[in-house]
């Protein structure tokens, strides 16, 4: 990751740990899950996998938009990305089928 820092920001303050614990661990899972997908054996539980995961940091990027200053292109950028996260998600669902 080159800049984990702006992760670490989002990951909720309830999960144990250290929030670089769960930046780095959610940057590997995202990694393995694309692994998974361009492998055709592993394709369907990928597709699954990576589904439930983009729901499960779908609040994480939320929390993301409404932290960035108001009227910030960083706000606008990502509340831009909140909507395109769905289609993502289908996508991967489908890959799974």
């Amino acid at each position: 990751m080159a800049r984990p820092v702006g992760f670490d920001a989002i990951v909720p303050r309830s999960l144990p740990g250290r929030p670089r614990t769960w930046t780095l661990a959610s940057g590997l899972a995202e990694l393995a899950l694309a692994a998974g997908l361009a492998v055709p054996a592993t394709r369907r539980a990928a597709g699954g996998a990576a589904a439930v995961f983009l729901l499960a940091v779908w609040p994480a990027n939320v929390k993301m938009a409404l932290d960035s200053p108001p009227g910030s292109r960083r706000r606008a950028l990502a509340l831009a990305r909140l909507p395109l996260q769905l289609p993502l998600v289908r996508a991967a669902w489908r890959a799974g089928r």
